[in-house]
């Protein structure tokens, strides 16, 4: 059985979240929101989406934290995949946060992918939620230009992330929640910014790009122009 969540009623869920927000969030968006943390509250009993060590800090710690990304994500950025969106932190968040952005849910549990499909369902988003595993190839449904990728509680091995480099459009990002430690990068990516989240003292999220191209030089994967 999963830890029993708080009942948060929509004034304290409200102001917590604009507490804890870099943003600010509409009415709309605080609403979607607080429909996702009501089914979570009642999935979580017998889906284990969240443990029980931050159910006090719940809006803080899962809600803030996936909104820190929202300044991060440009207004020409389009595509947004989620690897491993679990219980929908940052993916689904982002989603409701930005309506713009089509956002893509890959979720490899098949009772974790109900879960964020009815959510979507109900709060009437566009997202997309894919049941499936995120392996060295990236599964049927996910777009060929990617703009964000963004990953909270999954371990991203090199073969994964070399896979989702190969998808990147040219001014692509990860953004990966993490701790003290980095994950190995593959050749192609490097961290560009790491920001401690606000509250954590451990926790940060990484920006991660292709590095700049050398002057003269072409990138991995380009060709030089013929003279």
């Amino acid at each position: 059985m999963g830890a029993e969540l708080p009942m948060l009623e929509p004034e304290e869920f409200d102001a917590r979240l604009r507490a804890c927000s870099p943003v600010p969030v509409s009415a709309q968006v605080r609403a979607n929101l607080h429909l996702h943390y009501l089914e979570l509250r009642r999935w979580n009993r017998s889906l284990s989406l969240v443990g029980p060590s931050g159910r006090e800090e719940i809006v803080e710690r899962h809600y803030g934290e996936s909104l820190a990304a929202v300044p991060l994500i440009g207004e020409e950025d389009k595509k947004v995949v989620d690897l491993g969106s679990g219980a929908g932190f940052p993916g689904l968040v982002l989603a409701m946060a930005r309506p713009d952005l089509e956002v893509f849910l890959l979720e490899a549990r098949e009772r974790k992918w109900a879960f964020l499909s009815t959510v979507c369902r109900k709060a009437a988003l566009s997202a997309t939620c894919l049941n499936a595993r995120v392996g060295a190839t990236l599964p049927e449904g996910v777009p060929e230009a990617i703009d964000v990728v963004t990953s909270r509680a999954l371990k991203l091995s090199p073969d994964v992330l070399a896979a989702v480099t190969k998808r990147l459009s040219p001014a692509g990002q990860l953004l990966l929640w993490t701790g003290r430690t980095n994950p190995k990068m593959p050749a192609g990516l490097a961290v560009v910014a790491s920001r401690r989240l606000s509250g954590a003292t451990a926790r940060r999220l990484l920006q991660v790009r292709r590095p700049p191209a050398t002057p003269g030089r072409p990138r991995s994967g380009e060709r030089a122009e013929r003279a």
